[in-house]
């Protein structure tokens, strides 16, 4: 987990932009904030030091009384999400204050990007593995299982961590050193360079690296 300030976003979709030579470089487009800081959290009230923001406002009277006091508390609207930012300096930020993506970020700045990835339920192993599979004539009759797990006499049971049939996906992922190519403020929009985790209007975490 990264420990440093950053913003909350979606991911809107992926595109291509171009070089003056005619070279395409696949990019990453993200509607990132505004968000609203509705915490500080010291280490000594706390145990640790972070910010926490919102992002999204929603109807209030969509959201239970407890919540709508802690962010009446902050002077804030309701908010569809709420997560938190571990930083070391917590103490040079106010409640009610707004992170915007000018205020974090500029071109060729380098981020941590944290999202869920796409979930593929539950898949073999040769899709979530990517196990070679039998032999493809028509009597093996082994095509796409697994084949032996088990052990001998001793220790006389699979082993933990085998790689087996299960849930594919739908994990929290983060990819580091992605480039910002553009940063457009008027808009709230990032551009990424190459992919990040999570499917179409997906919850990103942006990590600053400085």
């Amino acid at each position: 987990m990264s420990n440093a300030m950053g913003i909350l976003g979606k991911k809107i979709g992926m595109t291509r932009i171009y070089s003056e030579m005619g070279k395409a470089s696949p990019i990453t487009v993200v509607e990132a904030g505004p968000c609203k800081i509705l915490q500080i959290k010291s280490a000594e009230k706390d145990g640790y030091s972070a910010i926490q923001v919102g992002y999204v406002e929603k109807k209030s009277t969509n959201v239970n009384k407890p919540l709508m006091g802690h962010f009446q508390k902050s002077g804030s609207e309701a908010y569809s999400f709420v997560k938190e930012f571990r930083v070391e300096n917590a103490e040079q930020y106010e409640i009610g204050q707004t992170v915007n993506v000018d205020s974090l970020f500029k071109v060729g700045d380098l981020v941590d990007v944290q999202g869920q990835s796409k979930g593929r339920g539950f898949q073999g192993v040769m899709k979530r593995h990517g196990f070679s599979g039998g032999c493809a004539g028509h009597g093996s009759h082994h095509h796409r299982a697994p084949g032996s797990i088990g052990c001998s006499a001793w220790p006389a049971r699979v082993v933990k961590g085998k790689k087996l049939p299960g849930r594919m996906g739908n994990d929290t992922v983060m990819t580091k050193n992605v480039m910002i190519i553009d940063v457009r403020p008027d808009e709230n929009i990032l551009l990424l360079k190459g992919p990040v985790p999570g499917a179409k209007q997906g919850l990103l975490k942006i990590f600053c690296k400085s």
